[in-house]
């Protein structure tokens, strides 16, 4: 008589369109691949294991990537997708004001790392370990920094974008390591405070680089 495992191991796809299950192992084995990455780590994060959390075959593994580079990338892609749909919703409710928009981008996104100490494990910890997803995360670093300083294609602007894209990263990994010792509040208004006064810094520096002559007392300089 067969057992009750080895029936709903039969029937877990039944009615189910293939496309569809294509679709629920994906996200199984990403959702797995997660929780290992972001409590056990890289090392951790085998082939063998994420199929074993997510309770799946591992011939379904290959159905959906390429390889184990492939799905830890599709978890960083995952989690910078819902960071950035929280992101626009936080920026929007904050008006057109420009220091509340900051302050919007800081706050939601310390509490997106913070809610989920995983998620800051895979965005900024299991990122710099990796090199495919050490890869993606410079990928997406740029493309953030120019997304800020599109607005003005000053050379001061691009350089202030950088900075606080790298600088955030940066200080959120050793905040969520604890070595930074700040309420996520503190955190959140100095962090606030800084990143204001680095983009206004930017902008008198653009400023005084527009100025007419500026350039040419530039190029008389000994």
């Amino acid at each position: 008589m067969p057992s009750s495992n080895s029936a709903r191991h039969r029937t877990r796809w039944a009615g189910i369109p293939a496309e569809d299950r294509i679709s629920e192992r994906r996200a199984l084995l990403v959702d797995a691949a997660f929780d290992l990455l972001g409590t056990e780590g890289s090392a951790a994060t085998t082939v063998r294991a994420v199929c074993q959390r997510a309770r799946l075959n591992p011939r379904y593994f290959y159905e959906s990537f390429e390889d184990l580079d492939a799905l830890v990338v599709a978890v960083y892609d995952r989690l910078v997708d819902d960071l950035r749909d929280e992101l626009q919703t936080a920026v929007d409710k904050a008006g057109t004001d420009a220091a509340a928009q900051v302050r919007a981008v800081v706050q939601c996104t310390v509490r997106f790392v913070d809610e989920d100490r995983r998620r800051g494990r895979v965005l900024y910890g299991e990122a710099l370990g990796n090199e495919a997803l050490n890869r993606r995360r410079i990928e997406t670093g740029f493309a953030t920094a120019e997304v800020m300083a599109a607005a003005n294609g000053q050379v001061a602007q691009r350089i202030a974008a950088a900075i606080i894209v790298g600088g955030f990263s940066e200080l959120l990994m050793a905040w969520l390591d604890g070595r930074i010792k700040a309420s996520r509040a503190q955190l959140v208004d100095q962090t606030t405070a800084m990143f204001l006064a680095v983009a206004e810094a930017a902008g008198s520096i653009a400023a005084k680089a527009g100025k007419p002559g500026s350039a040419g007392r530039r190029r008389t300089r000994p």
